[in-house]
């Protein structure tokens, strides 16, 4: 692997564990810790996070920190396919070492919301603590889904929220980013990438939990099955 290469799969690692850390930490905090107070808070935490991660690592990879981002890159714009597998394990790579991070600094937190809520690990009601790590639909809030609730929201909706709301997101990156956009500094397009996000987790959240990063949501599954802090399997 070549220095350049290693800088941008550091890069990516490193930018998408700090969207990880921040984004899924408030919600560890909302959840676990009482520390946030409603949806608009936690989005706003992911845009800092998205904006920390793009001004730190962008020179080093061009901060995509998000799979849909590489590939939406790789497809319309000039972005090498041969170094798509590369980001791809970046970016899984940092998400997955953000969620055992935060799992680290909050199981205690964890195992105490789950005492006081009669929550039992895998059993029904455990996705209220499982949304920490995984996107569940609709969002529990924190909050044991009934099933009234399980049918205001369907798979279809669900998915089409998510989709919808990566669609905006990468549109919103490529509108920012474009050199030929004369409306906006590039110094500023984290910022307004970060906006952007705010927005969609604002909007989307409630039926998706406004996930938009297969990474952000696929990796800390992968890091919560072992420690059984798996949701029932009608929302794995």
């Amino acid at each position: 692997m070549s220095p350049k290469t290693s800088t941008a799969f550091i890069g990516e690692l490193v930018g998408t564990f700090l969207l990880v850390f921040f984004g899924c930490g408030s919600v560890a905090a909302a959840v676990a810790m009482g520390a946030q107070v409603g949806l608009f808070q936690v989005a706003i935490v992911w845009s800092f996070g998205v904006c920390v991660a793009i001004l730190l690592t962008g020179a080093a990879s061009g901060a995509h920190i998000n799979p849909a981002i590489t590939l939406a890159f790789a497809t319309v714009r000039d972005f090498p396919w041969r170094r798509v597998p590369l980001y791809l394990a970046a970016q899984f790579i940092g998400a997955f070492l953000a969620a055992a991070t935060l799992y680290g600094l909050f199981n205690g937190g964890i195992a105490l919301f789950e005492t006081n809520n009669g929550i039992l690990r895998g059993a029904a009601g455990s996705e209220a603590r499982a949304m920490i790590f995984g996107e569940i639909y609709p969002n529990p809030a924190g909050a044991p889904l009934i099933e009234t609730v399980r049918l205001h929201i369907t798979t279809t909706q669900a998915w089409f929220a998510e989709f919808v709301g990566t669609a905006l997101l990468a549109f919103a990156v490529f509108g920012f980013t474009d050199p030929k956009n004369s409306a906006i500094l590039p110094r500023y397009a984290p910022f307004a990438i970060g906006a952007t996000l705010t927005v969609l987790i604002s909007l989307l959240a409630p039926p998706s939990m406004g996930g938009f990063n297969p990474a952000r949501d696929l990796a800390p599954r992968l890091f919560y099955q072992p420690c059984g802090l798996v949701q029932p399997p009608f929302r794995a």
